[in-house]
C-alpha cells in the first residue's frame, strides 16, 4: 500500500483518480474546499493561507507521500474571476507540490514518488490565450500573474494557467531536487471530459458551443476514469523512466489539429 494525496478530490478527475487509487488498495488523502466522501483535508487553495493550511493538514496525516495529484481547478467561462482562476489553478497546485517536497522525498526513498499536474489540450487547441499570465506564473510572481490575468476574460487565462503547469513540470522536473531525488514530475492534458466543470462550461452562453465543436478521432468526449487511468500509470513503477512528459488524453483532438507539430507553445520571455 502506498500513500497519495489528491486535490479536487470531491468531483471530476480528482474524484476519479482518488477512487482508482483506493480501489488498487492505496491510501488516498483527499483535499478539497468542500466536504464530501473521500475528502480528508478541507482547504481553499486560492490563498497563501489556505495553501499553507492544506500542506500542514496533509503533513498531520502522513510523513510520507508516494504521489501527489493537484487536480483542483476552475474553468474559464463567463463571470469567472480571471485572477482567482490563476491563483487556484497554478499557484494552488504548485504550492502543494513544493510544500510537500519532504514527504515526497521520503516516498521516493520508499520505492519512488510521482507528481502528475493537470494541464489541458487547450494549451495547443485554443489560439490567443494570455501569454503574459503564463510568463508571470513561471516567474513565481502571483501578484503580477493576477494583474495580467485580470486584463482579459477568464477563458483566455485558463489555457495560460494550464500551459504554465505543463512547462513548470518540464522545467523543474529534470532538476536534482526533483528527478535527482527520485520524484518524477509529469502532466496530463485532457480534452473535453464529462465532469461538472465541462457541464458548467457547456452552459456558458458565449463559450458553451465550443466545447463540442472540437474534432476528435473517437467520436465522443472523454471520461474522468480515462484520465485517471493515465494519471495512475504516470504514478506507477511502469513510468519510472518518464520525466517532464505532457500526455494528451483527448481522443486525438490535438493530433487532428496539429498532425505534425503542436502549436501554441511558442511563447517567449520565460527564463529557463
Amino acid at each position: 500500500m502506498k500513500t497519495y494525496a489528491v486535490s479536487g478530490a470531491a468531483s471530476g478527475i480528482g474524484a476519479a483518480t482518488a477512487r482508482m487509487l483506493r480501489a488498487q488498495g492505496h491510501r488516498v488523502i483527499g483535499i478539497d474546499r468542500t466536504a464530501a466522501d473521500g475528502v480528508d483535508v478541507r482547504a481553499d487553495l486560492a490563498t497563501p493561507e489556505g495553501r499553507a493550511q492544506a500542506v500542514a493538514d496533509v503533513r498531520a496525516l502522513t510523513d510520507t507521500l508516494h504521489g501527489l495529484v493537484p487536480a483542483a481547478g476552475i474553468t474559464g467561462r463567463t463571470g469567472v474571476d480571471s485572477a482567482l482562476l490563476v491563483s487556484i489553478n497554478f499557484f494552488g497546485a504548485i504550492a502543494l507540490v513544493t510544500g510537500l517536497h519532504d514527504e515526497l522525498t521520503r516516498g521516493a526513498r520508499d520505492g519512488g514518488a510521482g507528481v502528475v499536474l493537470l494541464a489541458s489540450n487547450s494549451i495547443t487547441g485554443m489560439p490567443g490565450w494570455n501569454a503574459p499570465t503564463a510568463q508571470a506564473c513561471l516567474r513565481d510572481d502571483e501578484p503580477l500573474a493576477r494583474e495580467e490575468a485580470a486584463k482579459v476574460d477568464s477563458v483566455f487565462v485558463y489555457p495560460a494557467s494550464k500551459a504554465a503547469l505543463a512547462w513548470w513540470a518540464r522545467r523543474e522536473g529534470v532538476k536534482p531536487e526533483w528527478a535527482g531525488a527520485g520524484i518524477r514530475l509529469n502532466s496530463v492534458a485532457p480534452g473535453a471530459t464529462e465532469t461538472p466543470m465541462v457541464a458548467e462550461m457547456r452552459a456558458d452562453p458565449v463559450f458553451g458551443p465550443a466545447i463540442d465543436a472540437y474534432p476528435n478521432a473517437i467520436g465522443r468526449t472523454g471520461r474522468p476514469e480515462e484520465v485517471a487511468a493515465t494519471i495512475g500509470f504516470l504514478l506507477s513503477d511502469g513510468a519510472a523512466n518518464i520525466v517532464g512528459a505532457v500526455i494528451y488524453v483527448d481522443g486525438g483532438t490535438d493530433a487532428i489539429l496539429h498532425p505534425i507539430s503542436p502549436q501554441g507553445w511558442e511563447v517567449t520571455g520565460i527564463e529557463p
